[in-house]
């Protein structure tokens, strides 16, 4: 049983003046394993203080300075690869494979930051003007459950490489991963009040940093609902705004495709990280004519995704990581069969075996039209959506309709065909035969996808701003 009492504000670990504590959960047994006292706003206006003061100096800093910064960073990172792995397992239920690549990507993106800011040039020629990047003040980051170490480090990542000093709100769910982060961080050394981490409530903590005139960039990740209310707050102050929220990503396999090599990459992209992922290939748009021979094909591969116990290696789907959510994919999985979807795998109740956990059975539809409520609405669980199609064109149009733009992915034996139709898809980053991810290029969404970019220069270039020098 972990009691967490402490939040980190200008350097140091304090008792938040927040008196009320939340509950940490094991999402595969329903056990309390801890639990969290929560910061409130006058813990967030501190943490706004201390990042206010120490911008003035930090932002001076030269990019040698920075970038040492971030290597003790994920050096202090790295080294606490083994309890971050244990945390992300117990608390979020990770499955062992997942839990491994999340604790690594917490560590990542600090080097990959490094390595970004040691390119970069801040200064450049206009014309006649010189332009020279200048850091925003203190950036607001708000970071979500389903990767929380990778998304603190990451969003902070930039923030600093930057020159800008940081308030970060992570969520309450995820206070035992969020704990050996920040003593990590506190172990590479770093200015006080260079960054500081509240760990409270959105409707307190996120809103005060969200409203909060001394706060000049917000950056979060989240869904499209609490993106919107994100941004008319800051808007009162004309906040910089990153927002990365929701996807109905389409996975469309084009008719020429090889069913062998697709049906694996379709499931990997539709149940990573459980389901529980804003880029999951969510919409599988198949041929018409093709559909009966790729039903069979799914139906016998999902039968090998066990979801289970996170420990065991054969396990690929955890958890929920909450009671709320658990409920909320067995809602939409019985909205699916109530407006006609035809279930050809998994559907309502637990894994069969499976006596207690927040588990879901990896689920598949079939016969699905994409004004279905299922094809619309993100669901944020296993359950996929097979939806059929005449030719490129109507993939394509299905594929778009949609108000969500966040990624997309598109299979051919015929890379040039594939790539015709990539460019067609109205998303942030469309995926050709592959699931790699590519830390250099931007991350981001079109339409209610979000604003904005994340990673490499486009990522660092969010918490800066052009300004113009012009001389006699």
């Amino acid at each position: 049983m972990q009691n967490i009492e402490h939040i980190y504000i200008d350097g140091a670990f304090v008792v938040p003046h927040g008196n009320e504590y939340f509950d940490l959960f094991n999402p595969s047994t329903e056990q309390v394993i801890g639990r969290v006292r929560l910061a409130d706003a006058e813990d967030a206006r501190d943490a706004i203080a201390a990042a206010k003061r120490a911008f003035p100096a930090f932002s001076r800093t030269d990019k040698a300075e920075r970038v040492a910064m971030l290597r003790r960073m994920h050096a202090a990172v790295v080294a606490k690869e083994d309890a971050l792995f244990e945390a992300i397992v117990e608390e979020y239920g990770a499955p062992v494979s997942r839990g491994r690549w999340m604790a690594r990507h917490a560590s990542d993106v600090l080097k990959q930051a490094a390595d970004t800011l040691e390119a970069y040039s801040f200064v450049s020629r206009a014309g006649t003007a010189e332009v020279v990047m200048q850091p925003l003040g203190v950036a607001g980051l708000i970071t979500p459950w389903n990767s929380d170490a990778g998304f603190i480090c990451g969003k902070l990542a930039a923030a600093l490489a930057a020159g800008c000093t940081a308030v970060v709100k992570p969520s309450e769910m995820s206070a035992m991963q969020t704990r050996v982060v920040t003593e990590a961080l506190h172990e590479a050394g770093l200015p006080k009040g260079v960054f500081n981490i509240v760990t409270g409530r959105g409707e307190t903590v996120g809103a005060e940093i969200s409203t909060h005139p001394d706060v000049a960039k917000l950056s979060f990740t989240g869904s499209t609902a609490v993106g919107k209310s994100i941004l008319r707050a800051g808007a009162q102050t004309l906040k910089r705004v990153t927002l990365e929220l929701g996807g109905k990503s389409p996975f469309i396999v084009l008719d020429d495709a090889d069913f062998d090599e697709v049906v694996p990459l379709a499931l990997q992209a539709g149940f990573m990280n459980s389901g529980q992922a804003c880029i999951a290939g969510t919409r599988i748009l198949v041929p018409q004519a093709r559909l009966a021979e790729f039903e069979q094909k799914i139906v016998a591969a999902v039968a090998e995704f066990q979801s289970g116990d996170p420990r065991d290696p054969r396990t690929s789907v955890g958890p929920m990581v909450s009671q709320k959510q658990w409920e909320r994919v067995q809602r939409y999985i019985r909205i699916g069969i109530d407006e006609g979807a035809r279930l050809i795998a998994g559907g309502e109740g637990r894994p069969q075996g499976v006596e207690s956990g927040w588990f879901v059975r990896p689920t598949l539809f079939s016969d699905v039209r994409n004004d279905m409520t299922i094809a619309r609405e993100e669901i944020f669980g296993p359950v996929l959506s097979i939806i059929a199609y005449h030719d490129a064109e109507d993939a394509i149009a299905i594929a778009n309709d949609t108000p969500y733009g966040l990624q997309a992915y598109v299979c051919s034996r015929d890379a040039a065909h594939a790539r015709a139709v990539a460019a067609r898809i109205d998303a942030g980053r469309v995926l050709v035969n592959t699931l790699a991810h590519e830390p250099a290029a931007p991350f981001g969404g079109f339409k209610q996808s979000g604003i904005g970019r994340e990673y490499g220069k486009y990522g660092l270039e969010a918490f800066l701003e052009p300004k113009a020098v012009l001389t006699a």
